[in-house]
């Protein structure tokens, strides 16, 4: 009886009157971006058509923007659709407004009758409850950087296939250059390369090109040059060769651009003052002309290259899809979480249900996880904690997204606080987590009222 009373209680309890949506944005605008027109929401009263559409030629959008100036509209959101929407968020922002670059599927994700609005009022409602929430950007100068860098990292990708080329124009006339130099793209490859399309075929003429820090000899790399010279691989050879110098070419002059970019940054450091230490890495071929790593360290203030698996232009990726500004990430727990290397825990009952990290095309966790890779067999700190990772999880796809996770923490730190990076090494990681488990055992014999007692000849 008492039981059942107990639940008549519990179920008698009276309903609470909830409060409707408040109305934050009130002076807020929905835009519907199309590669034709974009649809335009205004609130009710403003005009005498609530909405509007324009075409999207650049004097159209001008318009679009004094509408809304005319409305007394102060925000506007949008759907990030490709790349349409990018002229209207430069326009709208130079104007003043507070643009808000909304993910599609957010907007699906809240309950309505979408069926029954127009896409730009769906989503001027949605704005004017605070339902939405912005899209990150960098800010407007390393927004222009990236775009540079994203170009770069295109024509970079578009010459190793040309590299693809050389090699298969190369195996077709059975010149197996690749089995005696590291790199064909190296001082030796290209000067041997260069000779064969000027009409050089005797393999021991092309051998005394050989740089003196090769390590196969002359013997070798002429037996490897003696092949087939046919004409229409010759002729293969040099049309990628040709291609080859012009995308190497255009990254020169990308990397002059860039290089202008960084130059009218405001300097966050003095490096006169504060000098940069010496290179300890060895650096990337595919690096510019320019020291990267100088102008990297007077944007950030810090050498974020200290970091195990970041090299300049690892960090001048992340750079770019994530600005310097760090106080827009409020913690390191948000910073990771837009990276999607963090769980994402779905708990249902007080249970979770799944904790896998979120599928996401983010170049900066991207890069992230080849910086984690890239320390797989390194001596260091990071080293040592992507090996454990390993042994715990059974494999590699888990512990590159951990010490992943590790190195944004500490990118996140550096940047945020200006604080430098010095590796604890491999012994001192170790020695820690050695303590950190003979300090849980002893918890646990505790807890079993025994002691533990380390072994003779082993100390504490």
């Amino acid at each position: 009886m008492t039981t059942k009373r107990k639940r008549k209680k519990k179920r008698s309890k009276k309903a609470v009157k909830l409060d409707s949506l408040k109305q934050i944005n009130l002076n807020a605008a929905g835009l519907d971006i199309g590669s034709e027109e974009i649809w335009t929401c205004v609130p009710e009263g403003r005009d005498e058509e609530s909405v509007r559409v324009f075409p999207s030629f650049t004097p159209d959008l001008y318009a679009l923007a004094d509408w809304l100036q005319e409305c007394d509209v102060e925000t506007v959101a949008m759907e990030s659709t490709g790349v349409y929407w990018i002229p209207i968020y430069e326009i709208l922002e130079a104007r003043g407004f507070e643009v808000y670059l909304v993910n599609a599927r957010h907007i699906k994700n809240v309950p309505g009758k979408k069926t029954d609005v127009m896409d730009c009022q769906w989503i001027q409602q949605l704005h004017t409850y605070g339902l939405l929430q912005a899209s990150f950007r960098p800010e407007e100068e390393m927004a222009a950087l990236r775009s540079y860098i994203r170009h770069r990292d295109n024509l970079t990708r578009y010459r190793s296939g040309h590299i693809q080329h050389m090699q298969k124009a190369l195996h077709l006339m059975n010149l197996l250059l690749p089995k005696v130099v590291t790199d064909i793209t190296g001082k030796t490859g290209m000067e041997i390369i260069r000779a064969i399309v000027r009409g050089t075929h005797d393999p021991v003429k092309l051998a005394q090109y050989r740089d003196p820090r090769c390590r196969s000899s002359k013997e070798d790399i002429a037996k490897a040059l003696t092949g087939n010279y046919r004409p229409e691989h010759l002729f293969a050879l040099k049309q990628a060769l040709a291609l080859y110098d012009f995308y190497s070419q255009q990254i020169e002059d990308c990397d002059i651009e860039i290089e202008q970019k960084y130059a009218a940054f405001k300097p966050v450091i003095d490096t006169k003052a504060n000098p940069l230490s010496p290179r300890s890495k060895r650096p990337s071929k595919n690096e510019p002309d320019f020291n990267l790593r100088a102008a990297l360290y007077r944007v950030c203030g810090v050498d974020l290259t200290a970091i195990d698996g970041l090299n300049t232009l690892t960090v001048q990726q992340i750079l770019s899809e994530v600005g310097t500004d760090m106080s827009k990430f409020p913690t390191v727990k948000h910073f990771t979480s837009w990276l999607t290397l963090a769980p994402h825990n779905d708990v249902s009952g007080g249970k979770v249900l799944r904790s896998k990290t979120k599928k996401s095309k983010n170049r900066a966790a991207q890069a992230f996880r080849m910086a984690a890779q890239s320390v797989s067999r390194s001596h260091s700190a990071l080293g040592a904690f992507y090996r454990r990772m390993h042994i715990k999880h059974g494999g590699g796809a888990k512990a590159i997204t951990a010490t992943a996770h590790k190195i944004a923490r500490i990118f996140y730190f550096m940047l945020k606080h200006k604080q430098d990076y010095k590796d604890p090494g491999q012994e001192y990681y170790e020695q820690k987590y050695k303590e950190r488990i003979i300090k849980s055992l002893k918890r646990k014999a505790r807890s079993l009222d025994m002691e533990l007692v380390p072994a003779r000849g082993v100390s504490r």
